[in-house]
Formats: C-alpha cells, sequence, structure tokens
C-alpha cells in the first residue's frame, strides 16, 4: 500500500527530495500563498511548529500560485516574503500546481485519500470563498479538487493522511488534531 513515503518533490532550489527523509514524523503539508486572505495563517503554523517540532512534527510549505495568482514570485522570493513577515522556519518546496494536468502527484495522492468535505461556514471568508466557486462551476463541491490556498493534509508516523482541513478550519482544531497523533 502506498503512503506519503513513496513521493519524492522537488525542493526550493529544484533539488529533489524524498519523503521517505520524514519517516516516522507527523506531517501537515500545506499549499501556500503570500498574497492570499489566509497568508496570516502562516504566523499561526509557525506557533504550531515551534510548539511540536522537537516531537517529531514538520509543516512541508508547498506555494502554489493556481489560486488567483496569489503566490507569485520566485521560490526564493517567497521564503524572503515567509521568513520577513511570519519568521517561518520549516521546510519550503518548490512551487507547484495542486490541481490540474500539471498538478504534483504528492497532491493528487492526497485528494484521493481525502475527499472535501465542504468549507467551515463559520469562517467570514467561507462564504466568499463558496459563492466565488459556485459561480465558476456550480458543482465544485463534489471535486475533490484543491478548493484554494492554505489545504492543509494531516500524515502520521506511518505516512497515511488521516485528515484535511480546508483553509477555513480553524488553526486550534488543525493543532487539536496534530496532538493527536504525537
Amino acid at each position: 500500500m502506498k503512503t506519503v513515503y513513496d513521493f519524492s518533490v522537488k525542493g526550493r532550489k529544484g533539488d529533489v527530495r524524498s519523503l521517505r527523509d520524514y519517516k516516522d514524523e507527523v506531517l501537515l503539508i500545506v499549499n501556500t500563498a503570500t498574497r492570499c486572505g489566509f497568508t496570516p495563517q502562516y504566523e499561526e503554523l509557525e506557533k504550531i511548529y515551534e510548539k511540536y517540532r522537537s516531537q517529531a512534527f514538520e509543516i512541508l510549505d508547498f506555494p502554489c500560485n493556481q489560486f488567483g495568482a496569489q503566490a507569485p514570485g520566485t521560490a526564493e522570493e517567497i521564503r524572503n516574503f515567509c521568513q520577513l513577515n511570519y519568521g517561518t522556519k520549516f521546510p519550503q518546496f518548490k512551487k507547484i500546481d495542486v490541481n490540474g494536468p500539471n498538478e504534483e502527484p504528492l497532491f493528487k495522492y492526497l485528494k484521493s485519500l481525502m475527499p472535501f468535505a465542504g468549507f467551515d461556514m463559520n469562517h467570514p471568508i467561507a462564504k466568499i470563498l463558496d459563492e466565488m466557486l459556485s459561480k465558476e462551476n456550480p458543482d465544485y463541491a463534489k471535486s475533490n479538487d484543491i478548493k484554494w490556498n492554505f489545504t492543509k493534509f494531516l500524515v502520521n508516523r506511518k505516512g497515511e493522511v488521516v485528515a484535511r482541513f480546508e483553509p477555513t478550519e480553524s488553526m486550534e482544531n488543525v493543532a487539536k488534531a496534530i496532538e493527536a497523533e504525537l
């Protein structure tokens, strides 16, 4: 049976990185953007990272420019932005596509295991996203595609995908799920 450890991805500088390097660690895999309404989640992600990294926890950050072109710039410009504005220290990888013909195989795998289950409509941005996505495709919710920036996948120490969090999910709930896996 396949796990995330069967995948390799490109590092920020284009080097090939095997996810086997993260074997026996709890992972939070996130597609991110630097000019998004959810970009402030970087601060919360860094706090979670600092709290749990000593317990074999990693956040894997994959910038993606597919949603409103909100991740412009080179890999180094994105990294500098994240470090200067949010003090991020977790690993950041090469900018990727998470949907469509050029989607990163890792994200195709993640989506196949954890389907889209809807937005938390109590989040102030959720209604905006729902209206916008519904105009583009009234059946958008039936697809497992990533809907927006800062979608997160939680992976246990065995490399198994155990949860998907939409960007509207509270970071408190994300942290509780991480704690449960640790």
